[in-house]
């Protein structure tokens, strides 16, 4: 990539127009402060010089009042030689130098006596020895000794005159500087900014392309791009997520739904080729539609789950009784235990209150008690299904316990995933999406499903949190 090419990106970037929109704010500020100290700094040299003349204008008439005129000249005259950038010149009413230090000046300045101090042109006097003066400027005041005698004290302004020029010059070389340093500081810092910039677009552009395993570099300094690369590579890992989950539920469709419509095609077939009654062929249609009616419930599964996990941000919440939900669940059970010969006892508080959608909730606790009177029962006792439901302060627990198998260990992290059977053999009947539609409720609902061995059997719990509480991440 050419340098144009590499400045041309850089200037585009929202980072150097706001670094060029800031050094101007900051040039024009620190010409303002550049102007204000010049200005002030000049304005208390200019009353420190008029306090100064006007002080000695004193000295000097009440030196007059008390030795007369010769003492004046003999005060003047050993200020005059005195170094330094006072002023000083007395004259006879015409005009002529009696004593001080200056050779010459505008004969105008001696024409408006007792008057303010005002800046004029003189030519200080020098010695036989000395080269002569060029023409100054001073700041003088003139006032009149009686006789006509005229007393002007001045100072010279060619001190203030280089102040000020140094102050310029040292604020055109301090503005020159900072605009500089602060060019090439806010290059550097945008410089820095494109490349990380770079960097992400060079990771997007991999993931676009469908590698979908790169992601955003971080550089571990905290900054805003760190961060901004955090929550995409989170969001990165939930799409790889999804990503892998549809490809395992494309596979286990495939699988978990091929023999079904296989067997209810031959059920068909057979009833086509081999009915031979009226009774027969309702026979075949009956067990046609009761395979059909498993299609339907498997999809309808899926649809939830897909629901679920997509939309938790549109699912209606509102104050729902987790007791009585679990009652009214329990309840709805109650036959189908009692037909399977289970067992099933409810243990639940008066009201535990949680913010939850009652129908997503009411179906995850039916998919616990479903499984529970499947799997429920060993060799040695009949089965039996308990539910209870535990609250406190931060969270509630719905728990749902059987005195089946149960679930090993190092299977129950994968037993939540979709079309996932224990049974290698496949011959209870289900989908293997019961505790796939748990999770994924308890996930809308920022809560979590827990699997654990109930001594024998299998301890499910749904844990949701209590409205203004949030879960520990950790399982």
């Amino acid at each position: 990539m050419s340098f144009v090419t590499t400045l041309g990106k850089l200037f585009r970037t929202t980072a150097v127009k706001l670094t060029l929109v800031y050094l101007a704010v900051f040039t024009a500020l620190l010409v303002g402060l550049i102007l204000y100290i010049s200005t002030t700094a000049g304005d208390l040299l200019d009353r420190q010089l008029r306090e100064t003349i006007d002080a000695e204008i004193r000295g000097l008439s009440e030196q007059y009042r008390s030795s007369g005129l010769r003492g004046l000249v003999n005060a003047v005259e050993r200020r005059s030689v005195a170094p330094g950038a006072s002023l000083y010149l007395i004259t006879d009413f015409a005009g002529n130098r009696i004593a001080g230090n200056i050779d010459s000046l505008e004969q105008s300045s001696l024409s408006t006596p007792d008057g303010e101090a005002r800046p004029v042109q003189y030519t200080r006097l020098v010695g036989p020895d000395e080269e002569a003066s060029k023409p100054r400027r001073a700041l003088v005041r003139v006032f009149v000794l009686p006789g006509g005698f005229r007393l002007l004290v001045g100072r010279d302004m060619e001190e203030r005159f280089e102040f000020r020029a140094i102050i310029l010059q040292a604020s055109q070389w301090a503005l020159l500087a900072a605009i500089v340093l602060g060019l090439v500081s806010f290059l550097a810092v945008s410089r820095r900014v494109l490349k990380r910039i770079d960097a992400i677009s060079e990771a997007s552009n991999l993931i676009v392309a469908g590698d979908l395993e790169s992601r955003l570099p971080m550089v571990g300094t905290g900054d805003e791009f760190d961060r901004l690369s955090g929550s995409l590579n989170a969001m990165l890992d939930r799409i790889e997520q999804l990503h892998d989950g549809l490809s395992r539920v494309s596979d286990n469709i495939a699988h978990d739904l091929k023999t079904p419509l296989t067997r209810l095609r031959m059920q068909a077939e057979v009833a086509l080729s081999q009915a031979d009654s009226e009774e027969a062929l309702r026979e075949a249609l009956q067990a046609t539609m009761e395979e059909s009616q498993g299609l339907i419930r498997t999809f309808d599964a899926l649809l939830m789950i897909a629901r679920a996990e997509a939309g938790s941000a549109r699912v209606t919440k509102v104050s729902v009784d987790l007791a009585q939900v679990a009652l009214d669940v329990a309840e709805l059970y109650e036959p189908v235990a009692e037909e399977a010969g289970v067992e099933l006892t409810v243990d639940v508080p008066d009201d535990a209150i949680v913010q939850a959608n009652r129908e997503l909730v009411g179906q995850a606790i039916a998919n616990l008690i479903d499984n529970a009177i499947k799997h429920g029962g060993n060799e040695r006792e009949s089965a039996r299904v308990s539910v209870t439901l535990t609250p406190d302060p931060a969270r509630v627990a719905v728990t749902v316990t059987d005195n089946g198998p149960g679930i090993p260990a190092e299977d129950r992290d994968r037993v939540t995933g979709r079309f996932v059977r224990l049974e290698a053999s496949r011959t209870t009947p289900g989908s293997g999406l019961g505790l796939s539609l748990v999770e994924a409720i308890a996930n809308v609902h920022k809560g979590r499903l827990e699997l654990g061995d109930a001594g024998p059997g299998l301890k499910a719990t749904l844990v949701f949190p209590r409205l203004g509480t949030q879960l520990p991440s950790e399982r």
